[in-house]
């Protein structure tokens, strides 16, 4: 998962794949803005095939926090 979800971030903002880890956090290390992030989310349910609650999502402040999130709800 995160490999797909860095191919995604890589859509929004500029950054190299390669430097995106789990501890990377959206909007200080990779400079994403809350539309971005809205943006991005939408992609995340065509890609992963789940609903997300954007409220409960825009607490995801890492990448590893976001695949915890999405993961959670693939159950």
């Amino acid at each position: 998962m995160l490999d797909q979800l860095k191919e995604l971030i890589t859509n929004y903002v500029d950054v190299a794949s390669d430097s995106i880890t789990e501890e990377s956090r959206f909007a200080e290390d990779l400079g994403f803005n809350s539309y971005d992030f809205i943006c991005m989310l939408g992609d995340c349910e065509d890609e992963f095939d789940v609903e997300i609650d954007q409220a409960q999502a825009a607490k995801s402040k890492t990448v590893g926090e976001l695949i915890a999130y999405i993961e959670g709800i693939k159950e």
